[in-house]
């Protein structure tokens, strides 16, 4: 009978792997539609009297050096990279949009545009958009006619690339002649032109261009299209429907949260709660060894911590930093790419240190030669760390040559680090699954133990295997096909599946401190992945907007992005249950869950500030900007860098902190705790302190600011330094560093200073 009340319907299991068939499905047609209609690449670039201006391997070939210098980390294309440089194609059009005018003038008046009339300038005005707007591209022939404006444009552009790239003056952030050869600079300005077409040409028999008309450019005839509004009105149904739904869900079948049921039995019924947290001989050589792991974790959020208030300078002073040249040694895409390759890594490796502790605590015993298997794993993660960063230096340096794309620097914004790397990296996952599968595998044959160890093994088999796109594409692969699968790993593998992972430990977590029971945590990461899932795998398509896909793929991502606010309501109705599973825990007369309640208090305020977080960073800021129309105007500006930090290091950090605390509690005496929980409690607090005042004192006002500046002025120069370097944004961003200052000063730091303690003084 107990085991039949303990038992869980098998219609969770069956409704997480249909809303995952369902999503995928459609994600994966999605994808296979971006190969049909990206936009082409032509053979030939000709001019009418057939002159070639270019080829398709010239675009090719400046793709690759648009990657192999890095510049995604320095400004943007089709909106998506870095903030300190121009959108590439967004300057490009507003230029080209100019010269065509003025090629138009001189042809049709024998006058410079300026010199025109009112009148005339309005009939130039039409000739240019029309222009601009016509489709010459010849898929018979393969062959794209460039007009005589387009033609000068390229030329003068190719000129203006040449210098902006070899002075430091022109290029900020970037050291002096960073791209010198004349061919790379030919070849990339080919590949700006080809991307730049894109963006205005439209699609064969449709009124919208390849990128749906982003970016925003009056002179060149692109505003928001048709889709862009209908769809964000259709979303905004779509979320009211889902939040309906979930209200009405969560009314009637009260088993939704974490309120449990009256009948489940105690957890203690089924296993035993863990040894005493408060005993270090307590734990296995392998927990014990994953003290190495927490150390090397704190180290890495300090130094990315540090390198983000570095970036955040560049910003204020783009020529130097305190009266320093750092951009000869350190220039700002290298910075800002270690920046955030280290908030993946040290993110990533505590989810993975995290797993191995827990592993062994819900198995119940540990194989033989596990620790052996936890430091041969770390001293893997080690060299794909210090590999990849310092293969990322020299390949940005030019001195990799041919090799650069696999122990270089990719090129990509969150993928940066060369194939060579991540192919290590899969590998080193798979052996981690191998090692939880060890430890996890006594629990997963012991009945009343299989739904819950069970989802942690798959959560994380899930963690390799959907890293697995960023190796579907090449440095020649089309742009917009490389920005499908790049998605697919920092929206789905990030917000997907290392979410399902973290929430996973969490229930875990949970059920430890007496919090839950076995059955209540399971449910609750089956719920976690119904309602993720459903919202989170179609959703990745909000990123493709206007990045070479169609309106279909806007409809369905602009929906289902929509929802996942849906979840994050939930997760806020289901607080109150928490408290008052706490409250009932604090008031009842288990003193051994107290305690261990107790010993775990700054996990649980941790993972407090992870629901704000969500809420605020993912459910506000995400939903601001996953509107098409709000996307339109907004993406690779500073409101895409205020929902970045918030939900990235409010959700993903937090989490990854809390999980780091309650290990670091695991492993200490209670004598030696109570020397590190003052600098834990001084971390929080500086942590979301310094977090918020980023925010509110410059990510999002500056933000709104430059969002203003697109709609009054054009992307073009919402992102030039006309704008960024003056008037109120500028002041904005020298206010922030109060942010910086407190969020390292008052949490990176001391929270790095208690793992330091730990790590030497966890068994005094």
């Amino acid at each position: 009978m107990n085991n039949e009340i303990n038992k869980l319907s098998p219609w969770w299991w069956h409704s997480t792997i249909l809303v995952m068939i369902i999503g995928f499905s459609i994600l994966s047609y999605l994808t296979f539609i971006t190969y049909k209609s990206a936009p082409p690449i032509p053979k030939e670039i000709i001019i009418e009297t057939g002159d070639i201006v270019f080829t398709g391997d010239d675009i090719r070939d400046g793709q690759e050096i648009f990657l192999k210098y890095g510049l995604m980390e320095h400004g943007s294309l089709w909106g998506h990279g870095a903030y300190l440089g121009p959108d590439y194609t967004a300057f490009y059009l507003h230029s080209e949009a100019i010269m065509v005018q003025e090629t138009f003038a001189q042809q049709k008046y024998s006058k410079s545009y300026l010199e025109l009339s009112d009148d005339e300038k309005s009939v130039i005005d039409r000739n240019t958009i029309k222009s601009l707007k016509t489709n010459r591209y010849n898929p018979n022939t393969n062959v794209l006619i460039f007009t005589m404006g387009e033609l000068i444009a390229y030329q003068t552009l190719y000129l203006y690339w040449t210098d902006y790239f070899s002075q430091n003056i022109t290029a900020p952030g970037l050291p002096f002649d960073y791209i010198k050869n004349s061919d790379e600079l030919g070849s990339l300005t080919a590949f700006f032109a080809w991307a730049t077409w894109a963006t205005v040409a439209n699609r064969p028999g449709q009124d919208y261009s390849y990128t749906n008309n982003w970016p925003y450019e009056p002179l060149a005839g692109n505003y928001p299209s048709v889709s862009t509004y209908l769809w964000s009105a259709l979303s905004l149904i779509a979320l009211l429907a889902g939040l309906g739904l979930v209200l009405f869900l969560f009314g009637k079948f009260s088993f939704l949260g974490v309120k449990g049921d009256e009948h489940e039995l105690p957890s203690s019924v089924l296993f035993p709660q863990p040894p005493s947290s408060s005993s270090v001989a307590a734990l296995s050589p392998s927990q014990l060894a994953t003290g190495k792991y927490f150390l090397i974790i704190a180290l890495l959020f300090l130094l990315q911590a540090i390198l983000g208030v570095t970036l955040a300078y560049y910003r204020i002073e783009t020529g130097s930093f305190y009266f320093l040249d750092i951009a000869k040694w350190f220039p700002y895409n290298l910075l800002r790419t270690w920046h955030l390759q280290l908030a993946i890594f040290w993110i990533a490796t505590t989810w993975i240190a995290g797993g191995l502790f827990l592993a062994t605590w819900v198995g119940g015993k540990e194989p033989a030669g596990q620790k052996l298997g936890v430091n041969v794993l770390l001293a893997a993660l080690v060299i794909v760390i210090l590999g990849s960063l310092f293969g990322e230096a020299l390949g940005l340096q030019n001195k990799l040559k041919d090799v650069w794309f696999w122990f270089g620097h990719q090129g990509l914004e969150y993928l940066d680090l060369g194939r060579f790397w991540q192919i290590l990296f899969i590998i080193a996952m798979v052996f981690w699954t191998l090692l939880m599968f060890r430890a996890l595998r006594p629990a997963i044959r012991f009945e009343g133990k299989s739904d819950l160890s069970a989802l942690f093994l798959y959560a994380a088999i899930a963690i390799p295997l959907f890293y697995l796109p960023a190796l579907f594409f090449g440095s020649y692969t089309n742009f917009a096909v490389i920005d499908n699968w790049r998605f697919w790993i920092i929206h789905l593998w990030v917000e997907g599946f290392f979410e399902l992972f973290a929430t996973v430990l969490v229930a875990i977590m949970f059920r430890y401190m007496g919090l839950v029971t076995s059955k209540t945590a399971t449910r609750l990461v089956y719920l976690a992945a119904i309602i993720y899932f459903s919202a989170v795998i179609v959703g990745t398509g909000h990123h493709w907007y206007f990045s070479g896909q169609g309106t279909l793929n806007m409809g369905l991502a602009a929906c289902f992005s929509a929802l996942e606010v849906v979840p994050l309501t939930l997760l806020i109705l289901d607080a109150w249950d928490f408290i008052r599973l706490k409250n009932k825990t604090q008031s009842g007369n288990n003193h051994e869950i107290q305690s261990l309640v107790s010993e775990q208090k700054w996990t649980i305020y941790f993972l407090m500030a992870v629901g704000v977080w969500n809420f605020v960073g993912a459910g506000i800021f995400g939903f601001l900007i996953n509107l098409p129309i709000i996307s339109y105007f907004e993406r690779g500006t500073l409101l895409t860098a205020n929902h970045a930090h918030a939900a990235m290091f409010g959700v993903f950090g937090m989490l990854a902190l809390s999980l780091l605390v309650f290990c670091l509690r695991a492993q200490q005496t209670e004598k030696s705790w109570q020397k590190v929980v003052p600098w834990i409690r001084i971390g929080f607090f500086g942590t979301n302190l310094g977090l918020g005042l980023m925010i509110v004192l410059d990510l999002f006002p500056a933000g709104v600011l430059q969002f203003i500046d697109v709609i009054e002025n054009g992307y073009w120069h919402a992102r030039s330094l006309a704008f960024t370097t003056t008037g109120k944004f500028h002041w904005l961003e020298w206010i922030r560093l109060i942010g910086d200052v407190v969020f390292i000063l008052f949490g990176a730091i001391p929270l790095t200073y208690a793992s330091i303690l730990t790590y030497f003084r966890k068994n005094v």
